[in-house]
C-alpha cells in the first residue's frame, strides 16, 4: 500500500533558521499546528543546510520540535550517508524522505530500507512536490469480527506513557480513514456518523500503531495525543474509581519516575544528612567521578559472574546516573523517548 502526501505543511531549515516555502520566517510548532488544523496529516522538514554545522543545527531544530509536539513529521533534504538518515530518525522524524531525482540519495535509500524498514523511509517527487511511503497491506476490515451493529471496539492508549485514554468504535469507513490519514477516526453510535477525534476541540490523536487482539474482535491503537482525550477535560476518560486494591505499585517506569521526583526534591529542598544533597553540593565533578566509579564496579561485578552483585552495582550506577541527569536538566521521560525513537 502506498500513502502519498502533499508537502503543503513544509518547514525549510537552514541551520537554526526556519522558513515557509514562500521564504517567510516561521516558528515550526505554530506553523505545523496550523497545518494540522487544516487537515494535513503529516508535516515536513526540508533541510537545506550547506555545512555540517548548519546540518547539526537543523537536526537540533527537528529534535526540539518532536520532543514537544505530537504532530508527526518527516525529514530529509541533506542526505549524504546513512548516518544522516539515523540522525533524522533519532531526532524524532516519523520517516525520512529521499529525492527520487538524486542518484546518490537513491543509493542510500535502498540501504536505508534494508536497515530501517519501508515504514521509516519515503520518496520525494520534486515535480509534484509529493512524498510517498510504502506500507505493508493492512488487514481488510472484513477480517475483523464485528458486533451485530457492524462495529469493532477500539481501545486507545498513549504511546509514551502507556496510559489508557478512551474506548470508541469503528465501522469500515472509520477504520479506512484512520489508516489512510494517520488520524484517529471513529463511528459515533449516538450520532450515527463518522467522528474525527479532535475535529472540533483540536485534540487530535495521531496514530502510531494499530493492533488487533488474538480473536480479531478488538483493536488497540497507540497514539500521540494532543491535549485531553476526554470531553470532560480529563486527559484520560478512565478517571472514575470503582474498586481498587492497595498496590505497591510500581511498574519499572513508575520506580524511575518516583526516584526522579525524590532527587529533584532533594536538589530544591536540601535535607541534612542526605547523600543526594552531598553530591549536588560537591558539584558536577564529584557526580561525574561517582558515575565513573560505579560504571567500573559494574564491569568488575559482571566479570565476577555474580548476578546479585551485578544487580546491586547496576542499581548504584542508575541512581548516580539519575543524579547526573538532574544536574544537567535532563528528564527520565526524555531518555525513554530517545530510546523509543531508536
Amino acid at each position: 500500500m502506498r500513502r502519498t502526501y502533499t508537502c503543503a505543511a513544509a518547514v525549510i531549515l537552514q541551520g537554526d533558521k526556519a522558513r515557509s516555502r514562500l521564504g517567510e520566517p516561521v516558528e515550526p510548532a505554530a506553523y505545523l499546528a496550523a497545518a494540522a488544523g487544516d487537515g494535513e496529516p503529516m508535516g515536513f522538514f526540508f533541510d537545506e543546510s550547506q555545512t555540517d554545522e548548519e546540518h547539526e543545527a537543523a537536526i537540533g531544530q527537528i529534535r526540539s520540535y518532536t520532543g514537544q509536539n505530537p504532530f508527526p513529521v518527516m525529514a530529509g533534504g541533506r542526505i549524504r550517508r546513512l548516518e544522516d538518515v539515523k540522525k533524522y530518525l533519532y531526532a524524532g522524524a516519523a520517516a525520512v524522505f529521499f529525492r527520487e531525482d538524486d542518484e546518490g540519495e537513491m543509493e542510500i535509500y535502498r540501504e536505508a530500507v534494508s536497515r530501517f524498514g519501508a515504514g521509516r523511509t519515503a520518496l520525494y517527487d520534486p515535480l509534484t512536490q509529493t512524498v510517498a511511503e510504502e506500507w505493508e497491506d493492512f488487514p481488510e476490515f472484513a477480517q475483523l469480527k464485528k458486533g451485530a451493529d457492524g462495529l469493532v471496539p477500539c481501545i486507545v492508549q498513549d504511546v509514551h506513557s502507556g496510559q489508557v485514554l478512551m474506548m470508541a468504535y469503528m465501522n469500515e469507513e472509520a477504520y479506512r480513514r484512520t489508516l489512510d490519514t494517520g488520524r484517529m477516526t471513529y463511528f459515533s453510535r449516538s450520532r450515527q456518523c463518522l467522528w474525527l477525534k479532535g475535529e472540533t476541540s483540536g485534540h487530535f490523536q495521531y496514530l502510531r500503531s494499530l493492533y488487533a487482539d488474538c480473536d480479531w474482535d478488538t483493536l488497540l491503537a497507540r497514539v500521540a495525543q494532543v491535549g485531553a482525550a476526554c470531553h470532560t477535560g480529563s486527559y484520560s476518560c478512565f478517571f472514575r474509581p470503582v474498586w481498587q486494591r492497595e498496590e505497591n505499585g510500581h511498574t519499572s517506569q513508575a520506580v524511575f519516575e518516583e526516584l526522579e521526583k525524590v532527587i529533584a526534591d532533594r536538589r530544591l529542598h536540601p535535607k541534612e544528612g542526605s547523600y543526594t544533597n552531598y553530591l549536588f553540593e560537591k558539584g558536577i565533578d564529584k557526580i561525574l567521578k561517582k558515575v565513573g566509579e560505579e560504571a567500573t564496579e559494574l564491569v568488575i561485578a559482571a566479570k565476577n559472574s555474580d548476578p546479585e552483585e551485578v544487580k546491586y552495582e547496576a542499581a548504584d550506577l542508575l541512581y548516580h546516573m539519575m543524579v547526573l541527569l538532574a544536574e544537567k536538566g535532563v528528564s527520565w521521560k526524555e531518555i525513554t523517548e530517545e530510546l523509543e525513537k531508536r
